[in-house]
């Protein structure tokens, strides 16, 4: 998505590990619907893909996906807490501080030096659970299904990108436009999307 949008999206800089299951699920039941649709026009049961994910994977996807919920939990409690340890009693001490420059800067960096370091690990500690998460998805399924989720992750990943360009484009447009014509533009991208509206851009680029 466009910067703004995609920075409200992300978690601890990169992707929630608990969006691999609902990835997981939500590319399954596109599958199984298709597969369905094949059987009902006798085509037999269709390819070993993600919607035939069988209740033994689905048992261990859904053990999985609490472990890393509860992991989830621990890692975004701890980023609060190096959050709110930025007003902590040292750091609103050091907003009151009249010393000389040079004694005030070393005071400073050695109060976030700690914070810092404390960021550094969250940090760590998410990027490790992504990965885990990850893997472990890719081992509870067929090489087939492995490959399904994978190009599911990559289209997911692109179009994101795709309509993050959309996004930019229409937040543009609507910086030239000041009253009711933003205020108009505005509920039209709330209801067609911005996809559709990208043509809205080309047209204010001939006219104004």
């Amino acid at each position: 998505m466009a910067e703004h949008s995609r920075g409200r999206l992300l978690w601890l800089g990169g992707w929630r590990p608990t969006m691999a299951f609902h990835l997981l699920y939500s590319k399954s039941g596109i599958q199984m619907e298709t597969r369905l649709a094949e059987l009902t026009r006798g085509l037999g049961i269709g390819k070993a893909d993600l919607g035939g994910l069988s209740p033994s994977q689905l048992s261990k996807a859904d053990e999985l996906q609490r472990r890393t919920v509860r992991e989830e939990r621990a890692v975004s409690e701890r980023m609060a807490e190096v959050q709110e340890s930025v007003a902590d009693a040292e750091m609103v001490e050091l907003t009151h501080l009249v010393s000389e420059e040079e004694e005030e800067e070393e005071r400073v960096e050695s109060a976030m030096k700690g914070k810092r370091e404390g960021l550094a690990e969250v940090v760590e500690w998410a990027d490790d659970l992504r990965l885990r998460t990850f893997k472990s998805v890719i081992e509870l399924l067929t090489p087939i299904q492995a490959v399904h989720f994978l190009i599911a992750a990559a289209e997911l990943h692109l179009k994101m990108h795709e309509w993050g360009r959309s996004e930019t484009r229409i937040t543009t447009v609507i910086a030239k436009i000041n009253g009711w014509d933003r205020m108009l533009l505005l509920l039209l991208v709330a209801v067609v999307g911005p996809m559709e509206c990208v043509e809205f851009d080309r047209t204010v680029e001939r006219c104004g």
